[in-house]
């Protein structure tokens, strides 16, 4: 985690990826159904991950 970073109730970093994961965890998931993420979002995201 970076110097400074604030974390949220799940302890981690404030991120998408990071609260995803860290639910995912913790077993409270959502399914793709009921996700609260955009499309848009999360394909703007998923590019990131390619670079």
């Amino acid at each position: 985690m970076k110097k400074g970073a604030k974390e949220n109730k799940l302890g981690v970093e404030n991120s998408l990826v990071n609260n995803i994961n860290a639910r995912k965890e913790k077993g409270v998931s959502r399914s793709k159904k009921d996700t609260t993420v955009s499309k848009k979002s999360y394909t703007k995201m998923e590019n990131n991950w390619k670079k």
